[in-house]
């Protein structure tokens, strides 16, 4: 069996509502409470000892936000990735390329960042399930991939809502 793969899939957190205020959804922003929240959330997984090599996210505003304050508070700050395929809409294919090329370069724990309804449906594939997993704003999830097959099937570990990381952090 090759190494394994440590994915944690996590959904942006909340944003500024849908609107006139942001006639391009993709220029959206994380509302004050969002990134508050969020760095909460982050000091649940310190608590966690949770370690990423690299974060990969989406390129719209709230997703790569969302990344920056992960790297932020996570040890040793780890770089981010932007990729296209994380957008609504995405191909799944081209993430889970993304994966495998980082897994032979020997990144084996890879934060994605990205929306709903898209990075649920990932996990399901990554899991080769049917559904999608349903990620709260700023929930993440955990899910163990076989370095030799990095498209799955992958095994969950754990998926928590932001609440449930924000009380482990406190």
């Amino acid at each position: 069996m090759a190494a394994t793969i440590d994915i944690y899939l996590v959904r942006h957190a909340i944003a500024g509502e849908r609107g006139p205020a942001y006639p391009d959804d993709r220029l959206r922003p994380l509302t004050p409470a969002g990134t508050a929240r969020f760095k909460e959330t982050v000091a649940g997984l310190r608590e966690l000892d949770i370690t990423i090599d690299l974060i990969i996210t989406s390129p719209l505003v709230r997703a790569r936000q969302t990344a920056e304050l992960l790297a932020a508070g996570l040890p040793g700050k780890p770089p981010i990735e932007v990729l296209d395929a994380l957008a609504p809409a995405g191909r799944t294919a081209i993430v889970v390329d993304t994966i495998a090329k980082h897994a032979r370069r020997r990144q084996r724990r890879l934060a994605l960042v990205g929306h709903q309804p898209d990075l649920g449906e990932l996990g399901s594939r990554l899991l080769s399930a049917r559904g999608t997993l349903e990620l709260k704003k700023g929930g993440v999830a955990c899910i163990e991939l076989d370095g030799a097959t990095p498209g799955g099937p992958g095994t969950l570990h754990w998926m928590l809502p932001p609440r449930v990381l924000r009380k482990l952090g406190r």
